[in-house]
């Protein structure tokens, strides 16, 4: 595994190469708490093109700001950094990441070659609609700089997911996208913003390993 750090805003995003390949690459894109893959998972061992995996911020080997305001679509922002890196790639993302994944899909639809969202910790998020409001707090004595950062693991599991909101991403995808398949749905969960997207005729549930042989064609 070869690791390239990019300088992004206020981060220094870890971008792992798992292994070298011909063709577009395939970026995954881990779970909440989780980081990247240490080797290709055997999902992917049928992709021709590289493998690469990013960290986001607050994870693995990448920075941990200061006094959080983790969201979503900051992480996207970290994904979008690498897509800059790497060019056109398709995705797979793993619970949270399958939720940021769609929003940079939706935000990028000619640069995104298909996107797989799998199971994974922070799939459901908060919901998809709000709840009281309530204070989050996390101890001094857990920030010492390490990941998962606390206040990663806080903030993003009580971020809202509206299901209109997955859905209008969706549409971008649907009205600029040149894909007739574009999201592929392989998780056994399903909170209300994934539900929302399967309404979409670019969105379908299939096995990964299918997934993934349509989309390396691509």
């Amino acid at each position: 595994m070869t690791t390239t750090f990019l300088e992004h805003v206020r981060s220094r995003l870890a971008l792992h190469e798992l292994r070298d390949g011909q063709g577009h690459p395939l970026l995954i894109l881990h779970g909440l708490g989780e980081r990247s893959p240490s080797a290709a998972p055997e999902v992917v061992q049928g992709w021709r093109g590289p493998i690469f995996a990013l960290d986001f911020t607050g994870h693995g080997a990448s920075s941990v700001p200061v006094g959080g305001g983790y969201t979503c679509e900051a992480l996207m922002s970290d994904a979008d950094a690498v897509l800059a890196e790497l060019g056109p790639v398709t995705l797979l993302g793993y619970g949270l990441g399958g939720y940021v994944g769609l929003l940079l899909f939706g935000s990028r639809p000619t640069e995104i070659k298909g996107l797989v969202i799998e199971d994974g910790p922070g799939l459901d998020g908060g919901g998809g609609r709000p709840t009281s409001p309530r204070l989050l707090h996390v101890s001094a004595s857990d920030l010492d700089g390490s990941t998962p950062d606390p206040w990663a693991m806080a903030e993003l599991a009580s971020d809202i997911r509206p299901p209109s909101y997955a859905a209008d991403h969706v549409r971008q995808i649907e009205a600029l996208s040149e894909l007739e398949l574009a999201v592929s749905v392989t998780s056994l969960g399903r909170p209300e913003w994934l539900t929302a997207i399967l309404e979409s005729p670019v969105v379908v549930e299939s096995d990964a390993t299918a997934a993934l042989s349509t989309f390396a064609s691509l």
